[in-house]
C-alpha cells in the first residue's frame, strides 16, 4: 500500500526526518563521483601513466624510498596504486569508480559500494601529484566517507528500511559549517581587496578558467560587485552559524549558502567543487522542505520508507562511532581555523577524513596565460610561423569566448594557470610537455583541444607568456580578450636541443 498512515512531512511539532535527504545527497555525490571517474577515464595514463607528464611508477619509488618502504608508503598515502600501478590499473580503477558512480546515480547503493568508491578515488588522489593537489579531491574524500554511513549494510534500494542515522547528518552540517568559514575567513585575513570590497572587479577575470558568462559578470556596475563581496562573506563567514539552528534558521541558512555556489557556477570554472561544496549543505533541508519541490512519487515512497522503518542498532553504534573519529579529528583542523596562520585545503590524516578547506585567500589583479606553440620553420623568433596549441579551457584566441568546460575539469589548464604565475623551473613537468609535443606524442596531445601539427611534428616548440584582458562586449573587433606578449616561458628547443635531453634525463623522464 502506498503510505498507509497518511504521513505529511514537516507538519508543525513533528521531528525532522531526512529519508529524501539522504536520496538526494546520494543522487548528487554520484554525480560528482561520475564526473571525476570520467576525468580519469581521459587523463591519468596521460598525467600519470608509465609514460605519462609526472609517472606514478617514479612516484612511488620515490615516496616508498624516503619513507622507508613500500608498506610505510601505503600508509601515508594508501591507495590501491602501491600494488598494481600500469596504466591498464589505472584505467581498471577509473571504469570501475565510473560505473559504480553511475549505479549511485540511478539510485542504488549501500555501504560498501560507496566504500569502494571512496577508496578508488582516494588511491587516484594519493598518487595523482600535482594533478590532484586541489582542496576539492579532499573534500571528495571526507564527503564520500561521511556518505558511506547514511547508508544500510546491504539494502541497495533508493528509500530502504533502514532510516538515515541523524548524527550523521549532523556530521554533514559541520563539513560544510568548516568549508564556508574556512572560505570566508582565509578571504577575510588574506588579501585586502577582499576587506575593501572589491575583489570581484578582478576576480572574474583572473579566475583559474573563465565561463561563458564570465565577461559578463567582471563589466557589472562596481557597486553590484561590491554587493557580491558583501553577500560572498554572508554566505561565508554568516551563513554556516546557523546550520545548527532549529529548521527555520537552517533552511535559510541552507538556501543562502546553495544560492552562493549556484552563482559561483555560473560565473566560471571551478571543476566540480561547488557542485561538490552543495552536497552538505542538503543536510540544512529536511523532507518538510523536500516534499514541497520534489515529485509526489519519490515524496510516497519515502513516506511508505517511513512507514516500514527498522531501527538497526549496529547502524547507529558505527554512526556513533564515526561521529567520534571526526570529533578527534576536527581538533587541528578546528584549531587551524582559528590561528592567524590559517592555511587552507590541507589533510590532517592519512584517509583525508577531516580536512581544512579555503579558496582564493588572494585575487590576483592581472591575468597571465602560457601558450606553448610550435612551428615547422627552420627558424625561431617571433619572425617564424608559430602556431598555438588550443587548451581546453584556457584562454588563448583573443576572439573565442571562454567555453562552459565545469564540472569537468581539465588538469593541463588548471596547472598552467598556476605556472603562469612562476617559472618553468617550479613546474618541470613543462619541459616534458614540450619534449613530447616536439614527438606529436598521442597522450600528451589528448590534453589539448586539438593538435596544430597532426601530419608532421614541430621542428620547434617553445612556451610564451601572454598577459590578457577582458574587452567589453559589443566591441567593432569582436575581440573577447586583448593579449600582450611578455616574453618566452620556455624558450623554443629542438628534438635534438641537448640542453633539453640534459634535463629530461637528469629528471628520469628520458632514458
Amino acid at each position: 500500500m502506498d503510505n498507509p498512515s497518511g504521513i505529511v512531512f514537516g507538519t508543525p511539532g513533528s521531528p525532522p526526518t531526512y529519508w529524501l535527504t539522504r536520496f538526494v545527497i546520494l543522487r548528487l555525490l554520484g554525480i560528482v563521483y561520475a564526473v571525476g571517474f570520467l576525468v580519469a577515464i581521459n587523463e591519468l595514463v596521460p598525467l600519470i601513466g608509465a609514460n605519462g607528464l609526472l609517472p606514478i611508477g617514479t612516484y612511488l619509488k620515490e615516496v616508498g624510498a624516503a619513507l622507508g618502504s613500500s608498506g610505510a608508503g601505503f600508509v601515508r598515502l594508501p591507495s590501491v596504486f602501491w600494488i598494481w600501478h600500469t596504466d591498464t590499473a589505472l584505467l581498471t580503477v577509473a571504469w570501475i569508480g565510473f560505473v559504480l558512480s553511475l549505479v549511485v546515480v540511478a539510485g542504488y547503493v549501500n555501504a560498501p559500494m560507496l566504500g569502494i568508491i571512496w577508496f578508488l578515488y582516494m588511491s587516484i588522489v594519493h598518487t595523482g601529484q600535482d594533478w590532484y593537489g586541489y582542496g576539492w579531491e579532499i573534500q571528495l574524500n571526507e564527503t564520500g566517507f561521511l556518505a558511506i554511513f547514511l547508508c544500510p549494510l546491504l539494502d541497495m534500494r533508493p528509500f530502504p528500511k533502514r532510516p538515515p542515522p541523524k548524527t550523521i547528518i549532523v556530521l554533514f552540517r559541520w563539513l560544510i559549517f568548516r568549508i564556508m568559514l574556512g572560505s570566508g575567513l582565509i578571504k577575510f585575513r588574506g588579501d585586502a581587496i577582499w576587506r575593501n570590497g572589491t575583489a570581484l572587479s578582478y576576480h572574474f577575470e583572473t579566475q583559474p578558467i573563465p565561463g561563458p558568462f564570465s565577461r559578463w559578470f567582471h563589466f557589472l556596475p562596481r557597486n553590484v560587485l561590491k554587493i557580491g563581496v558583501w553577500f560572498n562573506f554572508l554566505a561565508e563567514l554568516g551563513a554556516p552559524w546557523f546550520v545548527f539552528w532549529p529548521r527555520i534558521g537552517r533552511h535559510i541558512a541552507g538556501v543562502v549558502i546553495v544560492l552562493f555556489q549556484v552563482v559561483i557556477i555560473l560565473s566560471g570554472n571551478l571543476s566540480f567543487l561547488n557542485w561538490l561544496t552543495i552536497i552538505p549543505a542538503l543536510a540544512c533541508f529536511d523532507d518538510g522542505f523536500w516534499a514541497r519541490l520534489l515529485p509526489r512519487i519519490l515524496v510516497r515512497k519515502a513516506a511508505n520508507a517511513v512507514d516500514h522503518a527498522e531501527e538497526s542498532k549496529p547502524m547507529l553504534t558505527t554512526a556513533q562511532a564515526v561521529t567520534i573519529v571526526v570529533a578527534l579529528l576536527s581538533i587541528q583542523p578546528a584549531l587551524n581555523m582559528l590561528s592567524p596562520g590559517q592555511v587552507m585545503n590541507s589533510s590532517f590524516d592519512p584517509l583525508d577524513l577531516v580536512n581544512t578547506y579555503g579558496a582564493f585567500g588572494s585575487v590576483g589583479q592581472e591575468r597571465f596565460n602560457v601558450v606553448f606553440e610550435g612551428t615547422a620553420d627552420d627558424t625561431t623568433g617571433n619572425h617564424a610561423a608559430w602556431k598555438p596549441y588550443i587548451y581546453k579551457g584556457l584562454p588563448v584566441s583573443p576572439y573565442e569566448r571562454p567555453p562552459q568546460i565545469a564540472p569537468y575539469q581539465p588538469h593541463l589548464d588548471w596547472q598552467m594557470w598556476f605556472a603562469a604565475m612562476s617559472s618553468a623551473e617550479q613546474y618541470p613537468w613543462t619541459y616534458n610537455l614540450v619534449w613530447k609535443l616536439l614527438h606529436n606524442d598521442r597522450e600528451a596531445i589528448s590534453l589539448f583541444a586539438g593538435n596544430p601539427f597532426p601530419g608532421k611534428p614541430p621542428r620547434f616548440v617553445r612556451a610564451v607568456l601572454y598577459r590578457y584582458q577582458f574587452v567589453e562586449p559589443g566591441n567593432a573587433q569582436g575581440l573577447c580578450w586583448t593579449r600582450q606578449q611578455i616574453g618566452d616561458w620556455i624558450p623554443a628547443f629542438s628534438v635534438n636541443d641537448p640542453r633539453l635531453l640534459e634535463f629530461l634525463k637528469s629528471a628520469g623522464w628520458v632514458k
